[in-house]
């Protein structure tokens, strides 16, 4: 069985009208997963299609990050 764990996925959203940065902490199974939930989330609640989110950096939290 896998193991979750927890991925801060930082980016930005250029936007013809909003532009800014975020940084998300995201429990997933594997990186790409954390990706597809920043895309459904920002979509979902800032209206942004895909092609308007840049991902800068994907990195694995450990427990003492956390």
């Amino acid at each position: 069985m896998s193991e979750v764990k927890i991925y801060r996925v930082i980016g930005r959203i250029n936007k013809p009208n909003f532009k800014t940065t975020f940084k998300k902490e995201i429990r997933a199974l594997k990186p790409e997963h954390a990706i597809e939930e920043i895309y459904k989330i920002l979509g979902s609640k800032h209206r942004v299609k895909r092609f308007h989110i840049k991902i800068t950096n994907i990195e694995e939290l450990s427990g003492e990050e956390r």
